[in-house]
């Protein structure tokens, strides 16, 4: 096993530059020592993995710094090692990555609940201090995976999933490509094993005759041409990994026979020119597929990635994909952000795009107070494709997919989305929640009376504009809350027959406070209530004249004809609900589900507006929203629609989604008789295969 252990060490060091080697060894002897007698799974001395880890850092281009840290990524988990032992020993930078993985290390995610969601904040809070402790954590990861199978079964398929819907979205936005696709080829060995199989056989079948192909027919007529044209270029063929061709028969509902580009081309030049140069040569000498191309040099993914994107037929008939890059172009699409250390161990990532989205996550995770939210929108924003957009001077800005000129506004700037009155897109007015396009060059109209509204939060998307939306409504709730607790104030003073002032006085004295404005806001929040001041000032309640207040109404939907009502359109009540309503101004009662966090706020803040109502017999139909999570296939739409034709409920409108990691997320707005025939229909779709969760959704 030291012969093992060696010759892992002896590659390790290749790895690393000369001058470095020494600390390295040091690094080494450290956690052999700290290690020692500590065993995997397998029945490897534990120094095996961090080695092994040190070794992918090593191959990302990650210089000493990096490559201790993964030496040492387990020392303070697992050892009595101390931050400060390391600190003195390997310098405050080690020291901080290390404990930054070791922060990843304790927060394990098991599922997708809302129990884990905090995890998942602490998680990305970890990272944003120096992206370095996540790419270390990737590398982990990775050795952990490539050791799944000494595990027993069910906590294979934890990690796996845990690994499919957290770790691989994060190596592809990090743009670090090596590790995403063997990480996607591992967790679906591991959670789809026959299908796995299938694939794998599949193209070990095809890839002799399609690289016979390519080296006969293709590569040296392409060869030939460039020649010609004086150009010097490495052409080379690649496979697709096994997880992209499964999602690509899933995406497109198509057979693994149908799947024809399992292989692809590369050509890397020296220059950016040279590359256009070879794709004119390309579509020159072969047929290009009409809508293949894609310019990834002039409009950069936000990872980093950069080439030229092209399919073409070949000889005898046969698409052909190709791609062209230069040389530096490569180094990036392989490594991602890593690529940034392949020179330098100190880079300065302040601007740039990948640290952005980082940090506007980061920034969202402090600000978010609900766990369930903050785990499905972590999932969704991991998964979020981009559109390419234009500032009137012509600046490129990146967003998610589905973003609205609201979105752009505030990745502008705060002011700017706060006093967002309107917008022009190519030089015409759209509605504010327009869905902005690829090409798309927007200008945001702003008026200084305008403030942000409530409605915005049902359709921007970035955490940005979700967060300075809330936190404007927050502000204004706060000064609501200071008007309310001055009138409150007021009106027990005259019930006291005492000034304000003087009763302002009294409960800042008695409760330590020195703001009156203080007073007002724990008045106004219910913080501090009438009882608490009477106890303050030594009041008996019997004491004071007070109204009376008129207990809750109870009112039967039967006997309401002659009054206007509504259902409530955030939560979609249906007969034999557990409802309340509130008395509206001008729209007369609005019914709401028992539970609504709207209706939450009028219990809180006027809790005179609410009625009770009892609403168990209703003939007709009713709007309920359900969301599906499922095992992404073919044929599972269909059989979630025919579940809904058996049980008599009409879909209105759908929305459904494909993610990564083979789900898919459907979600529908049904006409219901009442909440028992809502049940039956939830509970059919439970018993559907591949179907993980069914839920009604409130909205807020």
């Amino acid at each position: 096993m030291q012969t093992v252990l060696s010759k892992k060490i002896e590659k390790l060091l290749s790895l690393v530059e000369e001058g470095d080697r020494e600390d390295v060894l040091r690094a080494i002897e450290f956690l052999e020592e700290r290690h020692a007698g500590q065993r995997r799974a397998s029945g490897e001395p534990y120094a095996v993995h961090p080695i092994e880890t040190a070794i992918i850092v090593a191959s990302m281009g990650l210089k000493k710094e990096a490559i201790i840290s993964a030496l040492l990524h387990d020392v303070l988990e697992d050892t009595n090692t101390t931050y400060e032992e390391l600190k003195e020993r390997f310098g405050e930078t080690v020291a901080n990555i290390v404990e930054g993985v070791t922060k990843i290390g304790k927060y394990k995610i098991k599922d997708v609940s809302s129990e884990k969601a905090e995890n998942y904040r602490k998680l990305f809070l970890a990272t944003a201090k120096d992206i370095r402790v996540l790419l270390v954590k990737l590398a982990d990861r990775l050795h952990n995976m490539r050791t799944l199978e000494h595990l027993p079964k069910e906590k294979r398929i934890r990690i796996a999933k845990e690994t499919l819907e957290i770790y691989v979205p994060l190596a592809n936005r990090l743009g670090v490509w090596q590790i995403k696709t063997e990480l996607e080829d591992l967790c679906f060995m591991h959670l789809y094993p026959k299908e796995y199989e299938r694939v794998k056989e599949f193209v070990r079948e095809r890839r002799a005759k399609l690289e016979e192909y390519l080296k006969r027919h293709f590569i040296p007529k392409l060869k030939e041409a460039l020649k010609k044209a004086n150009i010097q270029a490495e052409i080379t063929y690649r496979p697709k990994h096994l997880f992209g061709i499964w999602q690509k028969t899933i995406r497109k509902g198509i057979s693994l026979e149908d799947v024809h580009d399992i292989l692809g081309v590369r050509v890397i030049v020296n220059t950016v020119e040279e590359c256009y140069l070879v794709l004119g040569i390309i579509h020159n000498t072969f047929t290009p597929v009409p809508g293949k191309f894609d310019d990834y040099i002039s409009l950069p993914k936000p990872n980093l990635y950069q080439s030229l994107h092209t399919a073409v037929i070949g000889p005898k008939g046969r698409v052909v994909e190709v791609q062209i890059r230069t040389w530096e172009m490569h180094e990036r699409a392989e490594k991602g952000i890593a690529a940034h250390w392949a020179y330098k161990e100190s880079v300065n990532l302040k601007d740039n795009s990948i640290y952005g989205w980082l940090k506007e996550l980061v920034e969202s995770l402090k600000g978010s107070k609900n766990a369930q939210e903050v785990l499905e929108n972590i999932k969704l924003e991991l998964f979020s494709e981009e559109v390419f957009v234009f500032t009137p001077k012509g600046d490129l800005l990146v967003l998610p997919k589905g973003a609205t000129p609201v979105d752009f506004a505030y990745y502008i700037h705060t002011d700017i989305g706060n006093h967002c009155a309107g917008a022009k897109v190519n030089g015409r007015i759209v509605p504010l929640d327009y869905k902005l396009q690829n090409g798309d060059q927007v200008e945001i109209i702003t008026n200084p009376n305008k403030k942000p509204n409530p409605e915005w939060l049902k359709f921007v998307v970035t955490s940005k504009a979700k967060s300075r939306i809330k936190a404007y409504l927050k502000e204004l709730e706060r000064e609501r809350q200071i008007q309310e607790g001055r009138e409150l104030l007021e009106n027990l003073a005259k019930k006291l027959n005492i000034d304000r002032q003087e009763l302002l006085e009294k409960i800042k004295k008695q409760e330590g406070i020195e703001r009156d404005e203080d007073v007002y806001l724990l008045v106004g929040s219910k913080k501090l209530t009438k009882e608490r001041i009477y106890q303050l000032l030594g009041v008996k309640k019997q004491e004071v004249k007070e109204r009376d207040q008129s207990p809750w109404v109870r009112v039967r939907m039967e006997d309401i004809e002659n009054v206007a009502y509504q259902l409530a359109k955030c939560c979609n009540p249906l007969p034999g609900d557990e409802v309340l309503g509130v008395v509206a101004k001008g729209k007369g009662l609005i019914i709401h589900l028992k539970g609504c966090p709207n209706l939450e706020h009028f219990l809180k803040h006027f809790p005179e507006r609410v009625v009770h109502v009892d609403w168990e017999n209703a003939q007709g139909k009713y709007p309920a929203v359900v969301r599906v999570w499922a095992k992404d296939r073919v044929g599972i739409l269909g059989e979630v629609a025919s579940t809904f034709a058996k049980h008599n409920a009409n879909i209105l409108q759908a929305i459904t989604k494909s993610l990564q990691t083979g789900e898919a997320v459907m979600e529908f707005m049904l006409e219901l008789s009442n909440a028992e025939h809502l049940k039956r229909v939830l509970q059919a779709l439970r018993e559907l295969e591949g179907v993980e969760k069914v839920s009604r959704v409130v909205r807020a």
